[in-house]
């Protein structure tokens, strides 16, 4: 259905024709009469061929059809996608205007050329132009077109929405799995975290009295040959772990050291990717989940297999929530001071109601803030092991962002004494340098 609006593009004239015919009546000069009687027959021409010339489908809004294609439609990041946009008419009239305007993603800008065209088509006639837009990471579906057709004298436009399907997936390259440390909290299923009980293993932990039923293969026969009492070894148990991935999309996390370098939010999901699939590798059961959004805005619980790993994977492609652009208002922003902390510690609460009760944490997150420093130490104190991986958005060139630096340092190193483990990556450092350099410190 279409929209009808009248344009001003005669409004005058025809008073503009009364006053010069007026005056050159009361003047007698033969040049304001024709002045009259030229804007006089421009008005008629505009009652002559108004809206009553457009065909019945452009007032009801079908008269144009949108073709969309794209010459990609899972780029990588970074790169030039071209947007093709046909239009045609299916009337049997001539369209002498027809404008529009293309349903370009707000996640995506246009790199080249525009999504704006006008022409005059024909009865069956086809109009092609393209526009190339930049991708970004992230699932991004275009939105309708805006046509607008107008009659011969401009002096009505019919406006409507045309659908064209178009969706382009951006998720990045494809990175080598980086070795998440996972910390001696584990589930009751076999895997690769030491715990600290005794049982099957491979790592010696003890010996104990032999006890009726213990298998043969654990028997101490060194202890039965020096002392003749029988003796069962026990080695150091191997479980899976339960670890949730939450990536910080609020807007303060949207920080970079320079325009033309990735924000902490791209490099946290690249981080959380590589993550995923190196758990996911090694057993442990992984869910990633968004942070500082709504719970279920984007929440995957922990599982496996490989069903479960493209899910994941979707959701870290989502668009929406894990945007290469930040939001457009804090979640909380019309709350006073007092009542924003008090939802957040009351999200937070949320989260670790959702999460099992064994998983454990890692966090992703520039950590310019104290939200996430807060956040990470309820976690440990609700009895969830906390990991902080924290890419390095600050600069030390003026002395405000110095300021910014010594803040993130600081907030760092209370967590470090709360007992939460922190992975502070530098932007220009690979993320397993940076797990190497803090799994030294850890084992210190």
């Amino acid at each position: 259905m279409s929209t009808a609006h009248r344009t001003t593009h005669w409004t005058g004239v025809v008073a503009a024709a009364l006053l010069f015919a007026g005056a050159g009546v009361l003047t007698r000069q033969p040049a304001a009469l024709a002045a009259g009687a030229v804007a006089a027959a421009y008005a008629g021409y505009a009652a002559v061929v108004g809206p009553g010339t457009l065909p019945p489908a452009a007032r009801r809004g079908d008269a144009v059809a949108v073709e969309r294609s794209l010459s990609d439609d899972t780029p990588s990041p970074g790169a030039p996608v071209t947007v093709t946009v046909t239009l045609e008419n299916e009337t049997d009239q001539v369209l002498p205007d027809v404008r529009v305007v293309d349903g370009v993603p707000r996640s995506l800008g246009v790199a080249e050329g525009t999504p704006r065209h006008a022409t005059a088509l024909r009865p069956g006639e086809r109009a092609t132009f393209e526009y190339a837009v930049a991708a970004r990471r992230g699932h991004h579906t275009w939105r309708p077109a805006q046509v607008v057709v107008a009659d011969p004298s401009g002096a009505v436009e019919h406006e409507t929405q045309v659908a064209a399907d178009a969706t382009v997936d951006v998720r990045g390259p494809v990175e080598d799995a980086t070795a998440m440390p996972v910390r001696e909290q584990a589930t009751p299923v076999a895997g690769r975290v030491t715990t600290g009980s005794g049982g099957s293993g491979v790592a010696f932990h003890s010996t104990r009295e032999y006890r009726h039923g213990d298998p043969l293969s654990r028997v101490d026969w060194h202890r039965l040959a020096k002392t003749g009492s029988l003796g069962t070894l026990a080695f150091q148990e191997e479980r899976a772990a339960t670890v949730q991935l939450l990536v910080d999309v609020r807007e303060a996390a949207y920080l970079a050291p320079a325009p033309e370098t990735p924000h902490a939010v791209d490099l946290s999901v690249r981080a959380a990717r590589r993550a995923l699939s190196s758990l996911l590798d090694a057993g442990d059961r992984v869910g990633v989940g968004s942070f500082g959004r709504p719970v279920d805005a984007r929440w995957l619980d922990p599982g496996t297999g490989r069903d479960h790993r493209r899910r994941a994977d979707d959701v870290l492609a989502e668009g929406d929530v894990f945007s290469t652009r930040p939001p457009e208002s804090p979640v909380y922003a019309r709350f006073r001071p007092d009542r924003r902390r008090a939802l957040r510690r009351r999200r937070v609460t949320e989260l670790h109601r959702r999460l099992p009760d064994v998983a454990q944490v890692v966090l992703f997150s520039p950590c310019c803030d104290d939200y996430p420093m807060r956040a990470a130490t309820r976690f440990e104190a609700l009895g969830h092991r906390v990991t902080v991986v924290s890419p390095d958005p600050t600069r030390d060139d003026t002395p405000s962002r110095t300021l910014a630096r010594l803040e993130r340092s600081e907030r760092l190193r209370r967590l470090r004494h709360a007992g939460v483990r922190v992975v502070d990556w530098a932007p220009d450092e690979d993320l397993a340098a940076a797990l190497g350099r803090a799994a030294a410190r850890w084992s210190q």
